[in-house]
């Protein structure tokens, strides 16, 4: 095991099984623009992978395997368990999910073409009961929060979670990803202000502020720390009346399927935070895990030694900041 650190990390969002396909053209040259409001197209893929996914568990199995002991807080159904052995094996707390007596583990469907365009579809099953689920008693069982992450998941679940954090004094992470396309502003509002930590892509960045009515400046002066993934051009950590900061992604990466990825990202930038390393330290640590996980097919596939990560991440981001992070990978 790699470092470990005090107080609990409780991980809110989807826990799902991925259906993952590869179409081997491009969906834009079957697209026609003007006739997309009759759109009705079939791609033949070349295979089908079956995996473990949902964002929770994503972020979860990226703790585990970097040392830390993460709370998974979601809604699955009765076929999760052999998926709660899987993560238990690598070191995630499952004893706070909540089991459905009616309804199927969340499933997302995705095709990626080979410019890495995706169409995808999400079956929400079990998801739905998200919402049933208060922090409480689960803190009262593991212990004082680091942080609650509250990501893509049930939106009443999300909501739920967010006041409660609010209520009872959890420092709190918005990460509501996908479901950006469908809130409200009003639900945005709710599950972005506040948070000691935002996180987004670029294009939900701009999502938030067009849904919320906010300039990105006001979104900045919602929360502590807002961090904005870039693909491959890196990471760009935001403060209120501070420069930003841009940390580049890994070089020599032969991208193989995205899916994942910025789940693995924010495991490792929670996972260096927590360690106590600073922003631009965190977001290198994130960008070496996202480079692992970009290489598999599969968000869960991926694997290495503590020498083996602090190599590649010595060879992006220099000796010094690797005796920086070396501590927690021994």
């Amino acid at each position: 095991m790699f470092g470990h650190v005090s107080g609990s990390l409780l991980i809110a969002a989807s826990i799902a099984t991925d259906h993952l396909m590869t179409f081997r053209g491009k969906f834009a040259d079957s697209l026609v623009v003007e006739q997309l409001d009759k759109l009705s197209l079939s791609f033949l893929v070349d295979d089908l992978e079956i995996r473990r996914g949902g964002v929770a568990a994503n972020i979860c199995f990226g703790l585990g395997t970097l040392g830390l002991a993460p709370v998974l807080v979601g809604a699955v159904g009765e076929d999760f368990g052999d998926y709660r052995s899987w993560l238990e094996r690598h070191g995630v707390n499952c004893d706070h999910v909540h089991v459905s007596e009616t309804k199927h583990t969340a499933r997302f469907v995705c095709t990626t073409d080979e410019t890495m365009a995706q169409f995808a579809s999400f079956y929400p099953g079990a998801m739905s009961e998200a919402r049933l689920i208060e922090l409480a008693p689960i803190v009262r069982s593991v212990g004082d929060p680091t942080f609650v992450l509250i990501g893509a998941d049930d939106p009443d679940g999300m909501l739920r979670h967010t006041e409660e954090c609010r209520q009872r004094g959890y420092a709190f992470i918005a990460d509501p990803s996908q479901q950006l396309a469908f809130g409200s502003g009003e639900l945005i509002r709710d599950l972005v202000d506040g948070a000691s930590i935002l996180f987004s892509n670029e294009y939900e960045s701009h999502l938030i502020e067009s849904k919320t009515g906010w300039s990105a400046e006001e979104v900045l002066a919602r929360v502590g720390t807002q961090v904005t993934t870039l693909g491959a051009d890196g990471v760009r950590i935001s403060r209120k009346g501070e420069d930003p900061i841009t940390v580049l992604a890994c070089k020599n990466v032969t991208a193989v399927e995205p899916t994942g990825v910025g789940d693995a990202f924010r495991a490792a930038f929670l996972a260096a935070t927590t360690w106590g390393l600073g922003l631009e330290r965190s977001a290198q640590v994130g960008c070496t895990l996202a480079a692992y996980v970009v290489e598999t097919v599969g968000t869960q596939e991926y694997s290495f030694t503590g020498q083996e990560f602090l190599t590649r991440f010595s060879e992006n981001y220099g000796a010094d900041a690797a005796a920086e992070v070396a501590p927690f990978l021994s």
